[in-house]
């Protein structure tokens, strides 16, 4: 058995049965071509690659015959390898990935431009309706240059994605393996979240007690970047609204923070066309039952006599959400307890759907807080209770499908009150980075 088989489908299966062709041109971050390759087969897909005679000086054919088990294009031959890997019939690619795209690559690309076995797949892939996604990958002064950046342009217009890397020591680096497969995963997307807008709050609430300090609590937010990540995957336009977090976030997440209990409910009435707009909204957050009234400047740290706060009861968030975002927005809620059974959890989340109006109700003890997996019991108004144990990334997964099974059932698209599925949007970068133009 080929090495590859080995981690194929080890993070997830949602590019199972899917063909990803890698393009590699003659940049130096061509090196970082067999990690993202690897990181496509991780999701389950069969990746093939091609090369030009510049990439080839860089990386050898070999090493990517080796992370992908299969041959390496470097010259068209009789065999019209374009036409036989993106070209209409049996075997037909599903995306083909420029990684790393050069400035030259890219120009010749936008002007028709078909000299290396690389352009050559590309025209093939936008004459034959293939998604192409490209990871530019230059020197910064290149990526300036208004050549260049009039036919990143031209490419967009055509709907290629542009997938933009870090800018970093005078170079436009390529994006990540990370953000590479987030990005062919959103593009491919098939299913009931394909562009629909979710809305996930994650991590803990932080209520000031004075300029400098906080009562908080001990949740991590690996369930909500998890519910995040998976429903980017899944084609879903995603915004996550982030107390803090023990984790890091994706940069291909759009991320907005908030504080408190109340700065949260501010937050949902600022944006409460976009929640009422939205398919679903997830609330793993571990939010305040309790807040105190904040204090000016800094507590004086000094002395030996006792502090007393008064601590008040916090205002409900599920309720306020369930009214910005009346049905047939979904709302998830959690509930979180400790050292309960199984018999007290289904209770207290069934009070939980009947106080707050959720549409289901995510049960755990508080054991998995910060934990690698997690325990769940799933608790809705229409059908049995049941169990998820799995990792936070499987747990997520197969949450996010439960509530998008009930998406197409019940019809949830707010416009013609059936599920459409819709255009892939390009995929688009973090607001945790400064905007740049990609080069």
């Amino acid at each position: 058995m080929h090495p590859s088989h080995v981690i194929r489908g080890r993070t997830t299966q949602l590019l199972a049965g899917r063909r990803i062709l890698v393009g590699v041109s003659g940049s130096i971050a061509a090196v970082e071509v067999p990690k993202i390759i690897r990181e496509l087969i991780r999701h389950g897909a069969d990746v093939r690659a091609v090369m030009s005679a510049e990439a080839t000086r860089i990386v050898t054919a070999e090493a990517l015959e080796f992370a992908t088990g299969h041959p390496v294009v470097v010259q068209l031959t009789g065999n019209v390898e374009h036409v036989t890997l993106l070209g209409p019939g049996e075997g037909r690619a599903d995306l083909f990935l420029i990684a790393p795209a050069t400035a030259n690559t890219i120009s010749k690309i936008a002007h028709g431009i078909d000299d290396t076995p690389v352009t050559s797949f590309a025209s093939i892939a936008l004459g034959g309706g293939v998604p192409l996604l490209i990871a530019p990958a230059m020197h910064a002064h290149m990526g300036l240059n208004p050549a260049v950046r009039e036919s990143l342009d031209r490419l967009r217009g055509w709907g290629v994605t542009v997938v933009a890397g870090a800018s970093a020591e005078g170079e436009e680096k390529i994006a990540t393996p990370e953000e590479l497969a987030a990005a062919v995963l959103h593009r491919l997307a098939q299913g009931p979240w394909v562009g629909r807008r979710v809305v996930v709050i994650a991590g803990a609430a932080r209520e000031p007690l004075d300029s400098v300090r906080s009562l908080t609590n001990e949740s991590s937010g690996a369930t909500g970047v998890a519910l995040a990540t998976q429903a980017h995957y899944r084609g879903a336009e995603v915004a996550l609204w982030t107390g803090g977090l023990r984790v890091p976030v994706p940069t291909f997440l759009t991320t907005t923070v908030w504080q408190g209990v109340v700065d949260l409910r501010e937050l949902a009435q600022r944006r409460a066309v976009e929640l009422a707009s939205s398919a679903a909204i997830f609330v793993p957050a571990a939010l305040s039952d309790f807040t105190v009234e904040k204090r000016s400047g800094k507590i004086p740290s000094g002395g030996t006599g006792a502090l007393s706060l008064a601590l008040e009861r916090a205002p409900k968030v599920l309720p306020e959400l369930r009214r910005l975002a009346p049905s047939p927005t979904q709302l998830i809620a959690f509930k979180l307890l400790s050292g309960e059974d199984e018999e007290r959890l289904e209770a207290a989340a069934r009070e939980l759907l009947r106080s707050s109006g959720a549409d289901l109700v995510v049960a755990n003890d508080a054991r998995t807080m910060g934990a690698a997996t997690t325990e769940a019991l799933v608790v809705t108004g229409t059908s049995r209770p049941h169990w998820i144990r799995a990792s936070k990334t499987e747990f997520a997964g197969r949450l996010l499908d439960q509530v998008g099974a009930s998406l197409v059932t019940e019809g949830s698209d707010k416009s013609s009150g059936s599920f459409t599925p819709r255009s892939p949007r390009p995929h688009r970068r973090s607001r945790r980075r400064t905007p740049r133009p990609a080069r």
